[in-house]
């Protein structure tokens, strides 16, 4: 994922030497999820996420998910230019109730960013593949997002994503730097295309970024 709230990555990492932390609730129809995925740069140009998050349905913990993620940048995106980078990631979904019923799902992708007008519009594009553990499958994914800034620290985002296998998914919303380049905040709304209200949700996200660390 790219720095919150969008699913599409972006060909950035954290200034090397730092951390970031990537915190938010996502309302579904009929659960509640609480994520927080840290992240640090131990070198220039690579950023190493660990994380994941709990699902609380009827009022009650369900399950959890767990990721782990490496992201490396060829190129990074730069002011009237572009970047690219490939990211590689583990994700876990144990059931809180029963760790034995673990399913990890790899999956890679080539995440390419655009800076056009001089950031006054970023541009988001990813390719890459899934493979389903579970179902014994590899689904082709891909992500398409903007970044465009209104007022002041005010930025509009907006993206659609998917596999090749359904109907993909879009998102909507405004992040806010309370501090600039410190605090950020955030809130989306998102949906399946040409479905009815079961699948669309509501979140609101907080992202910490430090300083270099060492």
């Amino acid at each position: 994922m790219a720095a919150r709230p969008m699913i599409t990555d972006d060909a950035r990492v954290v200034d090397p030497q730092s951390c970031q932390l990537e915190s938010w609730a996502k309302r579904n129809r009929n659960s509640t999820e609480y994520w927080a995925l840290p992240g640090c740069s131990p070198a220039e140009n690579l950023e190493l996420t660990l994380g994941g998050a709990i699902t609380r349905e009827d009022g009650a913990s369900q399950n959890t998910d767990l990721m782990m993620q490496a992201k490396a940048l060829f190129k990074p995106l730069e002011t009237n230019s572009y970047g690219y980078g490939l990211v590689v990631g583990y994700a876990q979904h144990p059931r809180l109730d029963n760790n034995s019923s673990m399913v990890g799902n790899a999956y890679a992708y080539v995440p390419v960013s655009a800076s056009l007008f001089s950031d006054k519009l970023i541009l988001h594009a990813n390719l890459g593949a899934l493979h389903d553990k579970e179902k014994s499958r590899t689904d082709m994914t891909w992500g398409f997002g903007s970044e465009i800034p209104l007022a002041g620290k005010l930025d509009l985002i907006t993206e659609t994503y998917g596999d090749h296998r359904s109907r993909p998914y879009y998102q909507a919303g405004l992040r806010y730097w309370l501090v600039q380049d410190r605090v950020q905040i955030d809130t989306t709304y998102g949906n399946r295309m040409h479905n009815n209200s079961d699948e669309r949700w509501l979140s609101i996200g907080l992202r910490l970024l430090s300083a270099p660390l060492w």
